[in-house]
């Protein structure tokens, strides 16, 4: 039950550190001088115009800036002809004796099948009154 549940929990890990490092994203934030007005992950970040009324000091303050995090895109496919000679004979030998660990049973011998028991003319126990207490 534990091993199971640490199965599940390790398998569901690993695909989220997979899904977080490939994916990227972009964060965007807008100053006020030094005042961060707003930061926005996937959309645009929303400006300063509604805060100071004065459009003078809002070209001379505002800025955005942009941080761009890149997840990785190259993803390495690796082939069985890519692994050196010893590589390729332990995988096969993996392979061959874990495919032979399924073979099918034999066809299973049963020595009384065509074997009748005689019939019964009487109990014999009861004739004797020998009970099994």
């Amino acid at each position: 039950m534990i091993k199971s549940a640490l199965h599940k929990i390790f398998t569901a890990s690993m695909a989220i550190l997979v899904l977080f490092s490939t994916v990227s994203f972009t964060v965007e934030k807008h100053f006020c001088g030094d005042v961060l007005i707003d930061m926005a992950i996937f959309n645009a970040a929303e400006k300063c115009s509604s805060y100071i009324v004065d459009v003078q000091i809002i070209n001379h303050c505002c800025k955005d800036t942009v941080d761009v995090i890149k997840g990785q895109d190259e993803l390495n496919v690796k082939s069985l002809t890519d692994l050196d000679f010893d590589q390729q004979l332990f995988l096969t030998a993996f392979t061959y004796s874990y495919l032979n660990l399924f073979e099918g049973l034999p066809e299973l011998v049963v020595p009384h099948k065509n074997y009748f028991p005689p019939n019964l003319i009487a109990d014999i126990q009861v004739l004797n009154q020998v009970f099994i207490i």
